[in-house]
């Protein structure tokens, strides 16, 4: 048998598999059109996932596995799986280049929690200069658990939030099952993989997923005037700038400012555009002034001593398509697949008038991403081009453009089912898989895994520490040379907080990797050596016997060698004991006091106000679709018998 129902007002045809008598026909049209109703609410307008055509439109109720949003807390589940034994063989800390430096710094918090002051590197340093949070949650936490362990959980927390934030942030752009599904792909992110494993990245992954749950309190209060948006929206800003002064300064515009343009797209008819930009001018002063606030020592410190430095060369800063190794690194690691879905999102984005403003946010993301690729960047942040580093914009460009892939991913299952699954499933993988191929091979190494315990031990003993020391050789295993001993040195890997003239006057980072950046290094580590008895320098431990010469003809002797002659120490007669050496950067009392208690007191806030503030329930509206009577129906039954 088969059976065409017309509906003649509407003008269009339902084919269903058995014929339905007419008043069954309108309760199922009746249901589809209050199923229909529940995606527009008085706040939002049209909700992403309510598809609406003017062409033949299947009414039939969707059973199929493929047709559901994945639950949150699954997608947290295999987050956890994934990352939990990653993290659990240390690999940030024995293969990354910056995660002992972050353990260094919640060292010294742990041992002087009010006292930013550090005296170990460079001659003494402020800390000041860096956002304390999430150092300060790893000091707090090693007094339970110790230093590495701490760290790795604050990483671990850090990664189970970015499928969160990547899921709530989707929700302002597309539907839920959409989101669903670009939170599942951020959980294969390679830019996540080569921040966290390679780069060592903990302040930029754990600051990011905090603005992704900000911006949906951002939009509430900037659409609708949510008390209760504005409270939490500010707060988590708070917390989030107190992790790190990058992604404030850089990472919070480039994704406040397409959440305000949908702020305004979706404002309504019964809102005016001015009072949605007044209320995000409110949301932005508040959040100004209080992380001016918590900050406060931080914006002392940088107005008191600007970066004035020689630029030093960095990777990320290069022209990438004039070096292979360059671009896998910085292009085609940290993207992975997604470099297949940019074409196919530049198109769903455009053709969609929500996701324009997030499309066009991510573009100008993914040319900043690019660094010296283009001009771009270096027009529009100036000299400040020669400072920043732009991986962690590739990661800022892969989590904007998620939410447009997961509703590509949404539009191909529903076409291909089986197929598309497979396909998406086997690019996640491999977006996983390539950046740990390429920590295999990669010409970068970070030498994060050097075994220092016998330079420690000798610092330590027999009042070695009275005086300065130096490391050749030993890469970003020096902060794990200075976390576990008292002696100072002149050396350091916080490029931003280096006021010797030794170092601001050459283009070099850390003394003790001198030999790649050329003559400008070299000629930095000859003036150390030759202002060794201003400093106290009397110690340095060579990893690399290319230094050797230099040192030995600078007049120190060796002494002592460790692992095999691995490394080798090398001492000289008459140099004084240390003394400290003068500084204005030095914080005072109050600033320690203001530093000490301000930033961790705004991730306490909230946290609090997560459990204790609820957010505003979706109240759907009250849209009153009438039912069609008999008479209006106009319903035309032709059977073939």
């Amino acid at each position: 048998m088969h059976c065409e129902l017309f509906r003649l007002d509407s003008e269009q045809r339902i084919r269903t598999a058995n014929p339905q008598p007419a008043a069954a026909w309108r309760i199922s049209n009746y249901s589809a059109q209050l199923r229909l109703a529940e995606n527009l609410t008085p706040s939002r307008g049209i909700q992403p996932g309510a598809h609406i055509s003017s062409g033949r439109e299947n009414t039939n109720v969707e059973t199929s596995y493929f047709s559901r949003p994945i639950p949150l807390r699954l997608i947290v589940l295999l987050t956890l799986a994934i990352h939990g034994p990653l993290l659990a063989m240390q690999l940030p800390l024995t293969n990354s280049y910056d995660a002992n430096f972050h353990v260094f710094f919640a060292s010294h918090y742990a041992h002087h929690w009010f006292d930013p002051w550090n005296p170990k590197w460079f001659a003494g340093f402020s800390q000041t200069t860096y956002p304390p949070l999430a150092h300060q949650w790893i000091a707090l936490l090693s007094y339970i658990l110790g230093l590495h362990t701490a760290y790795l959980l604050v990483q671990l927390a850090g990664i189970l939030l970015i499928p969160v934030g990547v899921y709530r942030f989707s929700r302002l752009w597309v539907s839920e099952r959409a989101s669903s599904y670009a939170a599942l792909m951020s959980v294969f992110l390679g830019a996540v993989i080569f921040l966290v494993y390679f780069a060592g990245q903990l302040p930029t992954t754990l600051s990011a997923p905090l603005y992704l749950l900000a911006l949906p309190y951002f939009y509430d209060w900037s659409r609708s005037a949510d008390g209760r948006g504005l409270i939490k929206g500010v707060v988590l800003t708070l917390a989030a700038g107190a992790v790190h002064h990058v992604t404030l300064i850089f990472g919070s515009l480039l994704f406040a400012i397409p959440v305000l343009w949908l702020a305004v797209v979706d404002r309504g008819e019964e809102r005016n555009a001015a009072a949605v930009i007044t209320r995000a001018l409110i949301f932005a002063g508040l959040a100004g002034a209080g992380l001016a606030i918590v900050l406060l020592p931080y914006w002392i410190s940088i107005i008191r001593h600007p970066i004035e430095q020689m630029p030093i060369p960095h990777a990320s800063r290069s022209n990438l398509l004039l070096n292979l190794t360059y671009l896998t690194n910085y292009f085609f690691v940290p993207y992975g697949m997604l470099i297949i879905a940019f074409p196919f999102a530049a198109w769903y984005g455009a053709a969609n008038r929500r996701l324009r403003p997030l499309l066009l946010g991510f573009w100008i993301t993914f040319i900043f991403a690019l660094g010296g690729t283009t001009p771009v960047p270096k027009w529009i942040f100036g000299r400040y081009f020669e400072i920043l580093t732009f991986e962690r914009f590739t990661l800022w460009a892969a989590l904007m453009v998620l939410p447009i892939v997961g509703f590509m991913a949404e539009q191909m299952i529903d076409r291909h089912r089986t197929r598309a699954v497979i396909g998406f499933s086997f690019a996640a993988i491999a977006t996983l898989l390539l950046p740990m191929a390429w920590m295999a091979v990669t010409p970068f190494s970070p030498n994060a895994n050097t075994n220092v315990d016998a330079v420690d031990s000798f610092l330590n003993r027999d009042g070695h520490d009275r005086y300065r020391y130096l490391t050749l050789g030993f890469g970003n295993s020096l902060p794990k040379v200075s976390t576990y001993t008292d002696a100072n040195s002149v050396d350091g890997e916080y490029n931003s907080a280096r006021l010797l003239p030794e170092f601001t006057h050459y283009g070099t980072a850390q003394l003790t990797s001198a030999k790649y950046f050329g003559t400008a290094g070299m000629e930095a580590l000859r003036m150390m050596l030759r202002h060794a008895n201003h400093y106290g320098l009397k110690y340095i431990f060579i990893r690399d016997s290319y230094y050797e010469p230099l040192v030995n003809f600078a007049g120190w002797r060796k002494v002592e060698s460790y692992n095999a002659d691995a490394i080798t120490v090398w001492s000289k007669e008459d140099v004084p004991p240390a003394r400290p050496i003068p500084s204005d950067a030095m914080p005072t009392a109050l600033e320690g006091l203001l530093w000490g208690t301000l930033p961790l007191g705004s991730s306490i806030l909230a946290i609090l106000f997560a459990f204790m503030i609820p957010d505003r329930a979706r109240v759907r509206s009250d849209i009153v679709l009438p039912f069609p009577a008999p008479e209006e129906e106009g319903v035309l039954i032709r059977g073939a018998w």
